[in-house]
């Protein structure tokens, strides 16, 4: 029999000290050519889209593998599952040593995007595992948080590691904390039980969830934008004299933010006991926050605006993750979190391959999308249900 689920469970830290490690890893090795995009093309003799393929498959692989992933959580535990993603996570960077070819890095990209979904949504099986109520949106604040410091890490950091190392150098020190990331996981991650394997509902039934479905309305638009967001930044701010590593910066300083709003908006929402003003008021403070970065034409104005919309935007996802866990039974969370990263993702396919396509990079058409985008979003938000567990 399970321990109690009443009571804190001794070791949630430890597990969810695993996951955020391992969300890192799979972030940061996503971003890691992200602000070198236009390096990559002069090194590869490969125009803009070709470039973005290394980008690319991580969004687009997330809309196929999202709901498998989730099933296979709720059937086989989220241990099993994400350590396998950890693995292939690991032997996908080993393909990015060979920089001299531009297909292998492509594949290396490729590997590490099959397995980022089966490590990502496994943060709400984890946490309905673990973590009561009152702690739930924290302990996903703070699961979200790896995944934000390792996007943080993924651009901030590739410039400046391939400028000291060149670019093999800086792939051989990413693929060393791939595979520490797996012993981290295996060492410190074990599962209870509590939240339940056994007999997930079917898809067509989550979709019958009308709580659920505002919040994959929610990830499409959202997540859409930040998506677009980030792997577009560099050349968004080209335009006004920003170069790849203060692209770079500005990118990083997003997911600071991002992490400090993480933990202190979950946690003041577990304190009052709420959740869904906490993350409308988030939605249209990262709606300000955009109109702001638009505007922004100093380097001082863009990380400021930088750093408002990561601490409005990151903790609205997190509540996004942990409403999503508490509008669906226990044996569910895996499926439900793999239709809001469903959404989201494919809303990120979308605006990546769409961006472009609204105007020049010097123009107005990006960022008018970009407002568009967060500004529907913060109107949909509206329509979310409170769902703190009123359970005892």
């Amino acid at each position: 029999m399970p321990p109690s689920a009443t009571a804190p469970a001794p070791g949630r830290w430890k597990v969810l000290v695993a996951f955020v490690i391992a969300a890192l890893v799979t972030q940061l090795l996503w971003l890691n050519f992200a602000p070198i995009l236009l390096e990559v093309q002069a090194r590869y003799a490969v125009d803009e889209f070709t470039a973005s393929l290394l980008i690319l498959p991580f969004p687009l692989l997330y809309v196929f593998l999202s709901i498998p992933a989730g099933r296979l959580i709720d059937r086989l535990g989220y241990r099993k599952v994400a350590g396998l993603g950890m693995v292939v996570t690991a032997v996908g960077s080993c393909f990015r040593l060979d920089t001299d070819h531009f297909a292998a890095l492509l594949v290396g990209q490729i590997v590490i995007a099959c397995a980022q979904p089966f490590v990502v949504n496994a943060i709400n099986k984890l946490v309905a595992d673990w973590f009561e109520g009152e702690e739930q949106a924290l302990a996903t604040g703070l699961g979200t948080v790896g995944m934000f410091l390792g996007m943080a890490l993924g651009l901030a950091t590739t410039p400046l590691l391939d400028a000291e190392l060149g670019l093999r150098g800086a792939m051989a020190v990413n693929t060393a904390v791939a595979f520490l990331a797996v012993g981290i996981w295996y060492g410190l991650c074990r599962e209870r039980g509590v939240a339940g394997m056994e007999n997930p509902s079917p898809t067509s039934e989550l979709l019958k969830n009308r709580r659920l479905l505002v919040f994959v309305a929610l990830a499409l638009l959202g997540l859409g934008y930040f998506n677009g967001l980030t792997t577009w930044l560099e050349l968004l701010l080209k335009p006004r004299g920003i170069d790849a590593a203060q692209a770079g910066l500005v990118g990083g300083v997003i997911i600071v933010g991002g992490i400090v709003g993480a933990i202190v908006v979950p946690l003041v929402a577990d304190h009052l006991r709420i959740r869904r003003w906490p993350l409308v008021l988030c939605v249209i403070a990262a709606a300000a926050a955009n109109l702001w970065l638009t505007s922004a034409m100093t380097q001082d104005m863009l990380l400021l605006s930088g750093a408002a919309l990561g601490f409005a935007f990151m903790p609205a996802f997190a509540l996004l993750l942990t409403m999503t866990g508490e509008v669906v039974e226990p044996r569910d969370n895996g499926a439900a979190t793999g239709l809001v990263m469903l959404a989201g993702n494919a809303g990120g396919v979308a605006l990546i391959v769409l961006l472009p396509m609204t105007g020049d990079w010097g123009g107005q058409g990006p960022w008018i999308t970009l407002g568009a985008l967060t500004g529907l979003t913060a109107l949909v938000s509206f329509a979310a249900p409170e769902t703190f567990p009123t359970r005892a």
